[in-house]
């Protein structure tokens, strides 16, 4: 019973405070699951997992991230989603930057604690040089680096396209106009549509998609050896996955309700709010007259 006192005196009942530990607990799930499966393909040389199992471990990473804390915070996990939940007038604009740094700090102790779990295998594989490029680079295995080939534009590109699917897709599952979805299922597709872009768009640049999934990690290498090189790598590429999951975010929203939301017919309980407004307004424009006639009789 002491137990069940003590917690409740741990108890936060201030809502905003609730969902940004929601929302920081639930990245961290992600990145620890996600950079946790690069870190060990990286350090076994492919001998314990490949491409794919990075993929699933950032897909089921993120399902069970969304699973942690949808209940408190709606499981946003990314700042390109607040910010398009913003604009859409779903989110309290106030709570943006909270959100936004709970999510890059639930980043950065992820990638703190896969860091700290593999630290020997890091060293044993690097030859105890912590290094962004090379043979024997590991920073690639907390933030995202562009392939040889790929210009920074490129990259823009890359992950507009990538991120513009992943809220089109997002928005898709929420949507219950569209087709309907049991509750416990939308967590497991979210993470489904993070493998299949992991899939089909991983290769220009690691499909970052979220500016604090990638933000977070790569602070978390400056601070922890890597240096300054983690944001002079790739041509200055560290602003990409920051600013261009946004903008594709906001594209992947736009398209969404341009083409399939805004269309929907309206919902029963709309269309009796409308013939009340309509109602109303005819009943108020009845008065008026009523009373515009009787001031005009007073007046002769």
């Amino acid at each position: 019973m002491s137990n069940r006192r003590l917690l409740k005196k741990c108890q936060i009942r201030n809502q905003l405070i609730r969902e940004c530990m929601a929302e920081c607990l639930g990245v961290y799930i992600l990145i620890l699951f996600g950079c946790g499966s690069v870190a060990q393909v990286t350090t076994t040389q492919d001998k314990k997992g490949q491409y794919l199992s990075i993929n699933l471990g950032f897909a089921l990473g993120v399902t069970f991230g969304v699973f942690v804390s949808r209940g408190v915070s709606g499981a946003h996990l990314n700042p390109a989603v607040s910010l398009s939940l913003c604009v859409l007038g779903r989110h309290p604009w106030l709570k943006l930057p909270f959100y936004v740094f709970f999510q890059v700090l639930g980043a950065f102790l992820a990638a703190a604690t896969v860091g700290l779990q593999y630290y020997d295998a890091i060293h044993a594989y690097s030859g105890g040089e912590l290094t962004v490029s090379g043979p024997t680079a590991t920073a690639g295995i907390f933030s995202t680096y562009p392939a040889d080939y790929l210009s920074v534009w490129g990259g823009v590109v890359d992950q507009v396209i990538g991120t513009a699917a992943l809220l089109l897709c997002v928005l898709a599952l929420g949507d219950q106009r569209n087709s309907f979805l049991p509750d416990g299922l939308q967590p497991v597709l979210v993470g489904a549509v993070v493998l299949v872009i992991g899939i089909s768009m991983g290769s220009n640049s690691g499909y970052a998609l979220n500016p604090a999934r990638d933000f977070g990690p790569r602070l978390f290498t400056y601070i922890a050896g890597w240096g300054a090189d983690v944001f002079k790598a790739g041509g200055g590429w560290w602003w990409v996955p920051i600013v261009a999951p946004c903008v594709g975010a906001l594209l992947g929203t736009l398209i969404y309700e341009l083409m399939i939301e805004v269309h929907h017919p309206p919902t029963p309980s709309e269309l009796q709010t409308a013939q009340a407004a309509a109602l109303f307004l005819s009943q108020d424009q009845h008065s008026y007259s009523i009373t515009s006639g009787m001031t005009l009789d007073s007046s002769l």
